[in-house]
């Protein structure tokens, strides 16, 4: 892979606990997945990104840390880990490791330290308010969960700030220390092995908390300064973060307003994935192609991070009431099946009833729009959820492996896991599983591993231009381009469950011989791109022309 690697991976999000347990003891481990990267790279997988991996003491499942210079000893040592790096780069899967320097746990020792005296070397390093301020029942992330963003210490006899939950302050990024700390931490587990970094919550990082203040100014330097600093110790490294703000406040991330890309590489786009969700539900691709016409002009080297299922819930508050409205009614009817009001708590099988068409169809046509294609571990055989399990946890039940006990995750007993595995009814382990799939060559995960080869032969779709191709079409058609130096690609993809034929003859020009490479069944040569039959739930990859 070349300098900007990350723009033809393939990114594979797994947590280590849920994954592989290799000792038996009920908690995945880091030899575990040691063992299954061969799985990865049969999969196409080039880049592993690793929810947190810190010591923490697992009030919101890794993401409070208190040391972030160690690994959780429930996965392993540090030398485990190297191993990791080691085997993983042996197959040419890069890894990236979650990036939480927004808060610590309340049981970090710099936030003991601080909070014990007003002398502590610490104390500066976490934000602070003397009175209870104003605004401390405004902007929480967790509504519902969490009951304010300031909370009183009775040790301190101050009030400090927590974005996030009560057990997690925040790291005060205004103190030059803090600063030099969190590139600390990135040099250390850069020099260890790792590619990078997705950052948690950056919006918050940079945000200069003023107390009263609900509208805080950010202080970008930061990200230009962090990015100068990853990159001078290891060169082809990267930041992926997440930023679900507006979309004219997006191109901030990027880079500063001299168009220079000198700040975060990539960017998950959740405004794309609650469109994507929306023409999912709508059976019309119209939103997609609102926000393909909507996404800003990135400086050089920016780059979109596309997903439909992340490790947290589906977040709709990029749509408007009405378009929230309409997701729910199809994927989340139940009010189980939501969380905070804003999202869905669920994976996509279950979300679309299971039916294999719509599961090739949105995935088809994620990773054929521009950026690089996020993929949540599970997903490519079809796992489902547990609405049983509390809040984000439905989605992170263990890797369904086979059809030994436990789904082949561990051989620990049910009562000794770290969260159950999925059983019974058609989500099970006893139907849904890696050893079946691998068996049958009409599986879905043998449809993954078909379309990520084909995607390697498309390196249009991740570094180049995507653009809707505006021709009358059935209700329901999307037909979209992916051009670059490499050649062109031609999408068309039908969210509706009726047959439909879309003429696209006023591209025959730029064809010189055009040829189905990927699409949900035979059709008839693509020959003068004037009849382009496409099934319900149906989709066609079209190679144009190819230059190199």
């Amino acid at each position: 892979m070349n300098d900007r690697w990350y723009s033809k991976a393939v990114v594979y999000c797994l947590d280590i606990d849920s994954f592989a347990d290799s000792d038996g003891d009920g908690c995945g481990d880091i030899r575990g997945l040691i063992g299954r990267l061969d799985y990865l790279a049969r999969l196409g997988v080039n880049c592993l990104w690793l929810n947190p991996v810190h010591p923490s003491p697992g009030r919101d499942d890794g993401y409070d840390v208190s040391d972030f210079y160690n690994v959780d000893p429930r996965f392993g040592s540090l030398g485990d880990f190297a191993e990791l790096l080691h085997q993983a780069a042996n197959r040419g899967i890069k890894v990236i490791i979650d990036l939480v320097v927004n808060h610590t746990s309340d049981q970090h020792p710099w936030f003991r330290s601080a909070r014990s005296s007003p002398d502590s070397p610490y104390r500066d390093w976490f934000v602070w308010s003397e009175t209870a301020p104003p605004d401390r029942d405004q902007g929480m992330v967790f509504p519902g969960e969490q009951e304010a963003t300031w909370t009183y210490d009775r040790t301190a006899k101050l009030w400090y700030y927590h974005r996030f939950y009560r057990f997690q302050p925040d790291l005060n990024v205004r103190n030059p220390e803090v600063r030099a700390e969190i590139k600390k931490i990135c040099a250390f587990w850069l020099q260890l092995g790792v590619a990078g970094f997705r950052m948690d919550a950056v919006p918050f990082i940079i945000e200069e908390t003023e107390p009263g203040n609900p509208s805080s100014p950010m202080d970008f330097d930061f990200l230009t300064e962090l990015r100068q600093h990853v990159q001078w110790r290891r060169g082809d490294a990267i930041l992926l973060a997440e930023a679900n703000v507006e979309p004219e406040r997006l191109v901030a991330f990027f880079g500063d307003e001299s168009g220079s890309g000198n700040r975060i590489h990539m960017l998950f786009d959740f405004m794309l994935n609650a469109k994507m969700v929306l023409a999912l539900a709508r059976r019309d691709p119209e939103p997609v192609i609102d926000a393909l016409r909507d996404t800003p002009k990135l400086p050089a080297g920016g780059q979109w991070a596309t997903f439909l299922r992340n490790h947290d819930e589906i977040d709709l508050s990029r749509l408007t009431a009405e378009q929230r409205r309409e997701v729910f009614e199809q994927f989340g009817p139940d009010e189980e099946m939501r969380l905070y009001g804003r999202g869905i708590r669920r994976r996509l099988a279950p979300m679309l009833g299971n039916d294999r068409r719509r599961l090739e169809l949105a995935y088809s046509l994620q990773f054929s729009l521009r950026g690089t294609p996020v993929l949540r571990y599970g997903e490519e055989i079809g796992m489902g959820d547990d609405l049983a399990l509390p809040g984000r946890n439905a989605i992170r039940t263990p890797m369904q492996w086979s059809l030994l006990p436990n789904g082949g995750f561990s051989s620990a007993g049910e009562d000794d896991l770290i969260r159950p595995v999925i059983s019974g009814g058609e989500f099970g382990f006893e139907k849904v599983n890696v050893t079946l799939q691998r068996h049958d060559p009409a599986s879905l995960l043998s449809w993954f591993e078909r379309m990520i080869r084909t995607l390697r032969e498309a390196p249009e779709v991740g570094s180049g231009r995507c653009t809707h191709v505006d021709v009358p079409a059935p209700r329901g058609v999307l037909a979209h381009r992916a051009d670059d130096v490499t050649g062109t690609m031609l999408f068309v993809h039908n969210l509706s469950d009726a047959e439909a034929v879309v003429d696209l003859s006023g591209l025959a020009g730029e064809a010189e011989f055009p040829n189905d490479v990927l699409a949900d069944q035979e059709y008839p040569e693509p020959d003068g791109l004037d009849k382009i039959k496409v099934s319900g739930y149906g989709y066609r990859w079209i190679r144009m022309r190819r230059t190199t």
